[in-house]
């Protein structure tokens, strides 16, 4: 049964209200007769803009208030970049889909270079991520890094007064945002490896909400999903959080995933990689094997160390 009225909740930031417009629209064509509407709300993690996400409990703090409005009835389902979701969700809460995933990859912003291998020693670059900063440092030992926080547009103003020679951020981003010309270079790859899910929506419900699951189904896309479900796999064996710089990477091919891995330093002095194929209904076991490799090359020792001394 198709109810009369959806109700979309989302964080407030430009981006975020163009993922939740975009279900919206979506979820308008999918069920005419249905008012979606959407609930825009501030999460703390667009409250607290002057430490990196690492210092203040990771990427749940753009989810809670969202969960929250599940929760109490407010709203019937969330929208989020995925690689803003923690690995485990809370007790109650689950993803009913995974949308198309648009580009993955990081994106090189400067107004003055065009690649990263241009910028002179000592240029500043920005992120906010310490999975880029750690395979920043790894390759170009001989540039700075700085914390980078707030919202696309905020980023940008901040490299446009001249606080950093380039930004990294994520590519879907700015180009769901129409700014496709501020990128200089699309990093590969093999020169940063993505977030688990970056460039992905999801949608997320609360469990004693299962009848609409058939109803958001047809969002769901399937191979983005199961490389998704890789990436997330990998990201929760090991634990992984915002605190420790950690990528995955999913691609499939003729329905066999390849998941590259990724574990480093913050300051880039040791990065661990590896990889493995299945086909695509073994995507959690896939993730689980990848993360045991790195596991086994000595992850979860340098994951414990690392944190450690986050913790002094």
């Amino acid at each position: 049964m198709i109810p009369q009225k959806l109700v979309i909740a989302s964080r407030e930031s430009a981006l975020a209200m163009w993922q939740a417009e975009h279900i919206q629209s979506r979820l308008r064509a999918l069920y005419p007769g249905c008012e979606v509407s959407i609930l825009g709300l501030t999460t703390q993690g667009d409250r607290i803009l002057d430490k990196t996400l690492s210092k203040i409990g990771g990427k749940g703090l753009f989810v809670k208030e969202l969960e929250q409005a599940l929760s109490d009835g407010r709203a019937d389902l969330a929208v989020h970049s995925i690689k803003d979701v923690p690995m485990v969700l809370p007790e109650g809460f689950a993803l009913a889909a995974i949308c198309e995933r648009e580009s993955p990859f990081d994106a090189f912003v400067s107004n003055n270079y065009q690649r990263l291998e241009d910028l002179p020693a000592g240029a500043i670059v920005g992120t906010s991520s310490l999975r880029r900063e750690a395979q920043l440092r790894a390759r170009f030992p001989q540039l700075q890094v700085a914390p980078l926080r707030g919202n696309v547009q905020t980023r940008l103003a901040k490299l446009d007064r001249g606080d950093y020679a380039a930004i990294i951020l994520a590519e879907a981003g700015l180009k769901r945002l129409g700014l496709t010309q501020r990128i200089r270079h699309t990093l590969s790859p093999a020169d940063s490896l993505p977030a688990a899910g970056q460039g992905a929506l999801g949608i997320e419900i609360a469990t004693h909400c299962s009848e609409l699951l058939p109803l958001l189904a047809p969002l769901n896309h399937a191979q983005t999903a199961a490389c998704v479900t890789a990436e997330r796999a990998l990201a929760r064996a090991l634990g992984g959080s915002c605190q420790v710089p950690l990528a995955a990477y999913c691609t499939e091919q003729d329905g066999l995933l390849t998941l590259h891995g990724l574990v480093g330093h913050p300051d880039g002095s040791v990065i661990l990689r590896e990889e493995a194929q299945a086909p695509r209904e073994y995507a959690d076991a896939l993730g689980r094997t990848v993360a045991k490799k790195l596991a086994d090359n000595g992850a979860q020792e340098f994951i414990a160390a690392v944190l450690a001394e986050q913790a002094t």
